[in-house]
């Protein structure tokens, strides 16, 4: 019989790769491992619930309408961080500021997280797969003092720890301490995390290229070159490349992780900064595809370079298998890199 490994095990088998921070990471990665299991449960029974489909009534702080379960998978991992005490702040997608817990022993927390609580929430109500995304960061402030913006914009090369959970198929939870990726499946008759995918690595090439196309008209030039590359035939290239986009990052992603490909959301005239939020998204996904063999970047610089100057920061994004990435990058270079018009 192979012996199953379970999350649990491989974070106290791992602990050593960080001598510095003696259990507290072993234990925030639990804290994170319950919330995701209390939230896969209610996304799995949502179809059968009527209270948590659907929109909650409010706005986050991009102004996108909060599901319900948005509001849940929220508060959810907001409870579980505090109840570990090893972090004393945590920053959100779906809260305008960061929260700064300045009671208790998590005051002394050495960490701060930030999160997207339910990525891709807007594909519940048509059962199509959503995720959790989250990063992990030592603060920056003293110890018993409480937190500070400075402990929540600091730039991915500083990460401790980053990851990923997708609600799909199977539930599966993908996480970097920056010592390669590992994924773990939940096995829901025994409410545990095994690892499923060790060691994970993103092919250097792949056939599958994912962007919203609808948006082709306000797409910097250099992106509509790249779309035209892609879907030329080429023999030697294995081109045409196939469009898959599913409207949910965390699940493009890990499609892409598994199979190679390149994901792109770039810059368009409504959106002249991208969409997605650099520390919600960007920068806890690149860090984990880096770790991983792959590459992401905003179409010129790299992700985990950049400085962050606010908590709901947006940048294009070019994440991926690392040739894709750098062929999407090469076209715009020479091409215009200016989005034109707006979305409709």
């Amino acid at each position: 019989m192979t012996k199953v490994t379970t999350l649990g095990e491989f974070i106290v088998e791992r602990q050593a790769d960080f001598p510095f921070a003696k259990g507290e990471l072993s234990r925030l990665l639990s804290a994170i491992r319950l919330a995701a299991k209390v939230v896969n449960r209610e996304v799995n029974k949502a179809g059968l619930v009527d209270d948590i489909l659907g929109a909650s009534g409010s706005e986050n702080i991009q102004g996108e309408t909060q599901q319900k379960l948005d509001v849940y998978a929220n508060q959810q991992m907001i409870n579980a961080l505090r109840a570990q005490q090893e972090v004393c702040g945590i920053g959100s997608e779906e809260n305008e500021d960061f929260i700064a817990f300045e009671n208790g022993e998590a005051i002394w927390g050495k960490y701060v997280v930030l999160m997207d609580p339910l990525d891709g929430s807007s594909n519940i109500d048509v059962n199509v797969s959503i995720g959790t995304i989250f990063s992990i960061y030592r603060r920056k402030s003293k110890p018993g003092t409480v937190a500070e913006l400075q402990d929540f914009l600091q730039p991915g090369v500083d990460l401790v720890a980053a990851g990923y959970i997708i609600y799909g198929s199977s539930t599966m939870l993908v996480f970097s301490t920056g010592h390669g990726v590992n994924g773990f499946t939940l096995d829901t008759s025994i409410g545990v995390f095994c690892l499923s995918h060790p060691n994970m690595r993103v092919p250097e090439d792949g056939k599958l290229y994912s962007i919203n196309e609808g948006n082709y008209k306000q797409f910097p030039e250099g992106v509509k070159k790249y779309i035209k590359y892609c879907q030329e035939e080429d023999a030697e290239t294995n081109r045409p490349y196939t469009s898959r986009y599913i409207g949910s990052l965390v699940a493009d992603l890990h499609r892409n992780m598994i199979k190679g490909g390149v994901y792109i959301y770039p810059s368009t005239g409504a959106n002249p900064n991208g969409k997605l939020r650099l520390m919600y998204e960007n920068i806890p996904l690149s860090f984990i595809v880096e770790q991983a063999g792959g590459k992401a970047s905003d179409g010129k610089n790299r992700i985990l370079e950049i400085q962050p100057k606010d908590l709901h920061q947006r940048t294009p994004l070019f994440i991926g298998s690392k040739n894709m990435v750098e062929m999407a990058e090469r076209y715009m270079e020479e091409y215009s890199e200016t989005a034109a018009g707006r979305e409709e």
